[in-house]
């Protein structure tokens, strides 16, 4: 960052919950440079004059993904996530209440729709990865949702190594890096950061504001266009995109404590899908 403000940067776009402690010092630092934050709020707070944190709504995002693949015929998924961090847990537990919505939409019995659960502990591709994905694929796993950064280049390969095997990208949409993506719970951060870089050309910037992007503002979603879905509709889409808008289906935000267990079971309630929870 300082090098970047010594090169002359007059706004700085910062991702990742790694910029937390950083940012705030830098910030402090550098008044007359502007910043903005993604996927996680300043460290210590308050946020900086100088500084717009931005967070999304993955909890709507993940519920949209988990909704969509139970209501387009999966039942046997799958949820890979990296460091449980709040953004991937969110995305994760919301995959969990998407798919227990659908289910109760659609009259499943208990334990017909079922999830494997799983933190990585990394963003990166790995040969444990790509093996625990070819093994819940060999085991019967139809699509595996990746919230873990490049851990889905391991997902992918397992996923193309066989027919009928399936993923769900994260953040943006990734039907362009294989055909075996079948949807993505994106993230509108493209959107976002457009949105702050023309506050800043226009003297308007934000400077201390901590702003969501949820469904409300268009803030996350699945790219249908891109999609494969089979039985899944554009209107079925759009009516539980209004649901989550207008707030009639409210998706869970409770995170656990620092320290304790990520597992769904312990912050979410769900009565028909089962979640089998690998630590």
């Amino acid at each position: 960052m300082s090098d970047a403000i010594e090169w002359g940067a007059d706004i700085l776009v910062l991702p990742g919950f790694h910029f937390a402690a950083s940012v705030y010092t830098a910030a402090n630092l550098y008044p007359d440079t502007m910043f903005v934050v993604l996927d996680t709020m300043t460290d210590p707070g308050p946020t900086p004059s100088n500084v717009v944190t931005i967070l999304y709504a993955e909890e709507q995002s993940g519920f949209l993904a988990g909704y969509a693949v139970v209501m387009d015929g999966f039942r046997d998924l799958g949820f890979m996530g990296g460091i449980a961090v709040p953004a991937v847990v969110r995305f994760g537990h919301g995959f969990v209440e998407g798919a227990e919505f659908a289910a109760q939409e659609l009259g499943l019995a208990p334990g017909e729709v079922t999830i494997s659960y799983h933190y990585v502990g990394a963003f990166a591709p790995s040969p444990e990865a790509q093996t625990m994905a070819y093994s819940w694929y060999a085991s019967g796993t139809e699509i595996i949702f990746v919230a873990a950064g490049r851990v889905w280049d391991s997902v992918r390969t397992a996923a193309e190594a066989g027919d009928e095997r399936w993923v769900v990208g994260v953040d943006v949409d990734q039907s362009g890096d294989s055909p075996v993506f079948m949807t993505s719970a994106m993230k509108a951060l493209g959107v976002s950061v457009y949105d702050m870089l023309t506050d800043f050309v226009n003297d308007s910037f934000r400077g201390g504001s901590d702003l969501h992007f949820d469904a409300t503002v268009n803030g996350i979603g699945l790219p249908m266009a891109n999609s494969h879905f089979r039985e899944f509709t554009q209107s079925q889409y759009d009516a539980i995109f209004a649901q989550l808008v207008d707030g009639s289906i409210v998706v869970s935000t409770v995170l656990p404590a620092e320290g304790a267990s990520t597992d769904p079971h312990t912050m979410i309630d769900f009565d028909l899908v089962t979640v089998n929870f690998i630590s």
